[in-house]
């Protein structure tokens, strides 16, 4: 698995700047993906669909329209011996 370029995606959500597609595929008939981590966290805050705005959500609100799909896709940070 890995990230996809903005050219790999950018035709996917038209009415949004390159780069800043916000984290709700289901608009876009494309699946929504969260890792474990976040689904933790009180709240999120994403790109709007553009480069000067943002959104902050309440997870759950943001899980009750998005329908993310959640896994483990982070890599536990290695522990420092000291």
């Amino acid at each position: 698995m890995r990230l996809a370029t903005e050219e790999e995606f950018k035709g996917l959500f038209p009415d949004c700047d390159i780069g800043t597609m916000p984290p709700f595929g289901n608009l876009y008939d494309v699946p929504v993906y969260i890792d474990e981590l976040l689904a933790e966290d009180e709240e999120i805050v994403f790109d709007a669909g553009t480069h000067f705005g943002a959104v902050k959500l309440r997870y759950q609100d943001f899980a009750d329209l998005a329908h993310p799909i959640v896994a483990e896709f982070h890599q536990a940070p290695m522990k420092l011996v000291g």
